[in-house]
């Protein structure tokens, strides 16, 4: 079966679309998220070092993997559409940022309940740690550059501009470990080599990731569908839309 995917390419097309999508996603990621707590928290092995204070990782982890990729893709909607002059991209980027904010502060924030039995103190000026606060302010910065700019339009190309500037942080954040000596330990999963964990723990993990990923895509979903409603609110089928739900309370 063909999909003509260009015939979602503009909010009309797309609202209904990610309206009939959101619940799918919703579910996956509460089921995601039960299984890899409870293999997390209650199958998973002690730590024979960390103790079972290393559970912590099975949030902090996901969290932090996802507070870099929702990056490059907000980075990625930005620049197609500031490519294309085209209003979905800029939406979804718009979307996305929040999450990304709210995924980065919650690696931050259990990182440093990790870091405080581990190192002894609540934060240190860690080379990952830091570039991992820069990436929370760039993603506030996002958030606030595009909220202060009434033009729509003008809104996307700044943001754009700066989501593509601010990408460059990414890398930074995942080789800062390799590139000078922190405190930090080094990745324990790697495209190139073994996990270095056994496979409840890394079970458990995936499945966190996963249900991060299913969240952020149920919610994402939800927020540019508002925006669309706020920013297409003269078109005729955001009014047909509203007589519609009228209608049927």
């Amino acid at each position: 079966m063909n999909i003509n995917w260009f015939k979602y390419s503009s909010p009309q097309t797309f609202y209904p679309l990610a309206g009939r999508m959101i619940p799918w996603f919703a579910w996956a990621a509460s089921i995601f998220a039960v299984i890899g707590l409870y293999i997390s928290f209650f199958i998973a092995p002690t730590d024979f070092q960390q103790g079972e204070a290393y559970r912590i990782i099975f949030v902090h982890v996901p969290a932090a993997w996802m507070s870099m990729f929702i990056y490059m893709v907000m980075a990625g909607w930005a620049a197609l559409g500031l490519s294309l002059n085209a209003r979905l991209p800029a939406m979804m980027a718009q979307a996305l940022a929040p999450t990304g904010a709210i995924f980065t502060l919650l690696a931050l924030v259990t990182g440093s309940f990790w870091g405080k039995p581990m190192w002894g103190a609540w934060w240190v000026w860690d080379a990952r740690l830091t570039s991992e606060l820069i990436l929370l302010f760039l993603y506030l910065g996002f958030i606030a550059l595009q909220s202060s700019i009434d033009d729509p339009r003008k809104a996307d190309k700044a943001g754009a501009l700066l989501a593509l500037v601010g990408v460059v942080n990414v890398p930074i954040i995942y080789f800062s470990v390799k590139w000078w000596n922190t405190l930090h330990q080094g990745s324990t999963i790697s495209m190139g080599a073994a996990p270095k964990m056994v496979t409840t723990m890394l079970l458990g993990m995936l499945l966190m990731a996963l249900a991060f990923w299913m969240y952020t895509i149920a919610v994402a979903l939800m927020r540019v569908r508002c925006i669309m409603l706020e920013r297409e609110r003269a078109s005729d089928w955001v009014k047909e839309q509203a007589l519609s739900v009228g209608g049927n309370t």
